[in-house]
């Protein structure tokens, strides 16, 4: 049984109440965790707030080198971090190792940017004085992260908040705790000292709402659903507390008639059906020219139909399982109305013979789905794409801003005219053209509308983990 990690080391839950952290690709109980509520958030959030002090005192470049050590520490025990994940996510393995991958990667971009932290100075504010710009950390960070990519979501918290000198208590998924556990165990033996980072596990509406509202905490990092950032804003507002939420997507890729047809399938594919189409950046919506709508849909199928579906550690699975069965009956749902609706089933659309056991769901293709169907205009958390045949660019980008969401975007094609065209019009806080889904450090992640507010990634997600003071200095 798996306790919280509070102060430096695990402590034992008094409570009798647990939680059952399931194998998605059986059902099977994987291991249980404390079901935490206030009292171990105030616990959590008592230490961080104990370390904070110090931690601050610690010179930025040498918070830096701590954090690249502890990045490495981490990747060092991949071998063993990629199979847990993957038995309480659900994820191929060759996906763990990418995740665990990214999170490495994070924290050593923040590591290094440590150094370039950096403050103001304005001169002659009038005669015999002059003005500083002080920037200094905020204090405890709360860490609420979603169970889709457990690992790297957390890195984009902890990455800039850790070199900031702030101190951070994280709330894991209630479904993918054990990786987030084993993982402040790595850092802190690796020399992130005690109270510097705590794992609290726990429900939403207890630990995830009790750290949302607890007075010591300054700041929260969400990553998650719109309904519950909603929520999580609200919370956070009575305290007047800073937030970053990164919330759901409905992401829209266009395919033009001069687009590289190779790499846009290719690309469709990978960003619908990564991790079992549970990715808020996943393709969402495929709006394709009706030049090249037949080839697309002919090609994505075959596509579709040779992916190998199976448990994640199993050799040469491709798409795993949903990760719990409440997620793969609401893809069910949402697919049957769009069937109902007049959608064409290109592929899929039904459960895996042979797989009984588990949340397996096969790759779907649906060919041009009623624009009012849930596929349309609701968030698809599942390996599920609908395709919509389209007449011209302006069709193409007044149909993907029609909708509440505004995170990840993308174009193919060859003529820059265009290209430039959708990056000022289409309305999404990411845009690729030519490429999809692969997020970068260096630059600034967020969504626009419903998606989300402030950003993640980028030296600008330091400014969201640190305040200024303005200084008048005379004499």
């Amino acid at each position: 049984m798996a306790d919280m990690f509070v102060g430096g080391e695990r402590v034992a839950f008094a409570g009798g109440d647990r939680l059952e952290v399931l194998d998605p690709a059986t059902g099977a109980v994987v291991d249980t965790v404390p079901a935490g509520g206030a009292a171990e958030v105030d616990q959590a959030v008592r230490a961080a707030a104990g370390a904070f002090p110090a931690w601050w005192d610690v010179p930025a470049a040498r918070r830096g080198e701590l954090v690249a050590q502890a990045a490495r520490h981490v990747w060092a025990h991949a071998d063993e971090l990629a199979p847990l994940l993957t038995r309480e996510q659900g994820k191929p393995l060759r996906e763990a190792r990418m995740e665990l991958h990214r999170f490495v990667e994070t924290l050593d971009h923040y590591a290094g940017l440590a150094r370039t932290l950096r403050g103001g100075y304005v001169p002659d504010l009038d005669e015999g004085a002059h003005g500083l710009i002080v920037r200094r950390p905020l204090g405890v960070v709360g860490a609420i992260v979603p169970w889709n990519f457990p690992t790297t979501l957390l890195g984009n918290k902890l990455g800039p908040a850790l070199v900031t000198g702030n101190t951070v208590v994280a709330k894991p998924a209630e479904t993918t705790p054990l990786t987030t556990l084993r993982v402040a165990e790595l850092l802190h033996e690796a020399g992130i000292p005690a109270g510097v980072f705590n794992a609290v596990t726990g429900r939403g509406p207890e630990a995830g709402a009790a750290l949302v509202e607890h007075p010591l905490v300054r700041k929260i990092g969400f990553t998650g659903s719109t309904p519950v950032g909603k929520q999580t804003m609200a919370g956070a507002a009575k305290g007047m507390k800073r937030v970053t939420l990164e919330l759901g997507g409905s992401d829209p890729m266009i395919i033009c008639d001069d687009a590289d047809l190779d790499g846009a399938i290719k690309a469709a594919s990978t960003g619908r059906f990564f991790n079992c189409g549970q990715a808020c950046l996943a393709v969402k919506r495929l709006f394709v020219f009706d030049a090249v709508a037949d080839e697309v849909a002919d090609r994505l199928t075959a596509r579709a139909a040779r992916l190998k579906v199976g448990p994640g550690d199993a050799q040469g699975t491709q798409l795993g399982p949903l990760h719990s069965a409440r997620g793969r009956e609401l893809v069910e749902a949402q697919v049957a109305d769009a069937v109902e609706g007049g959608a064409k089933v290109l592929h899929g659309g039904d459960r895996p013979e042979g797989l009984d056991q588990g949340f397996y769901l096969t790759p779907t293709l649906l060919l041009e789905p009623a624009e009012d169907s849930r596929v349309a205009t609701e968030e698809v958390f599942g390996p599920a794409l609908p395709i919509w045949r389209v007449r011209d660019l302006d069709e193409a980008i007044e149909r993907a801003n029609a909708s509440p969401y505004g995170l990840g975007s993308s174009i193919w094609t060859r003529d820059l005219h265009r290209a430039n065209r959708a990056i000022e019009r289409v309305e999404a806080g990411y845009m690729w053209v030519n490429s999809h889904n692969k997020v970068y450090d260096e630059l600034p992640f967020g969504g626009v509308k419903q998606s989300g507010y402030g950003k993640e990634h980028g030296a600008e997600a330091l400014d969201y983990y640190t305040e200024t003071k303005s200084v008048v200095v005379r004499g």
